[in-house]
């Protein structure tokens, strides 16, 4: 069994029937009362973000989670489809499982989060930066570089992104899945 002390980040929790994965913790003292440990979590199978108070060296239930990468393939009426890379397996998934479908290219490879106990998919992450190509903006004024001004574009995803004046159509720039802004233009 696991206690408080083994708290850390990312750890995947079984709380109150549901599973939530810890955001950030942290520990209040008092003079008069012992430690208490904090935690803001965020719902895994739900999507829900809760804050939770154990006593210092409560039991916690940490759930086993195996990360493994995945190719996809298409998105259909059933949902969005991935192969395993290694067994060549597909599953569907629903939209509200992964943490940026408006970024999600054919062949892209993502990791999916596997529960060790019940082998569920229960999320699909994107790698954190991607490249991805910018298929129509709006050209920039010349000399209105004086201030960080930003106008939105569209990338091969179909995703809006908001760039800087000098990105323009057909180049390839780096996106940030986890905040959908845009990083830097890569050059070929």
């Amino acid at each position: 069994m696991a206690t408080t002390a083994d708290m850390s980040r990312g750890l995947i929790l079984k709380l109150d029937g549901s599973l939530y994965s810890v955001v950030e913790f942290g520990q209040n003292k008092t003079a008069r009362a012992g430690a208490k440990i904090w935690a803001k979590l965020k719902g895994v199978d739900n999507n829900r973000t809760i804050e939770h108070t154990w006593n210092s060296g409560d039991t916690i239930y940490p759930v086993r989670v195996e990360k493994k990468p995945y190719q996809f393939l298409y998105k259909d009426d059933s949902g969005y489809n991935f192969m395993d890379n290694e067994t060549f397996e597909q599953i569907v998934l629903a939209e509200g499982m992964i943490d940026a479908p408006q970024f999600l290219r054919d062949g892209q490879e993502v990791s999916v989060l596997l529960n060790t106990e019940t082998d569920l998919p229960m999320s699909v992450e994107l790698p954190d930066k991607i490249v991805v190509q910018v298929t129509y903006s709006e050209p920039g004024l010349r000399g209105d570089t004086a201030t960080r001004t930003l106008k939105p574009a569209t990338v091969e995803t179909g995703a809006t992104v908001m760039v800087p004046l000098f990105v323009n159509e057909g180049e390839m720039i780096r996106v940030n899945t986890k905040t959908g802004e845009y990083v830097e233009r890569v050059k070929e």
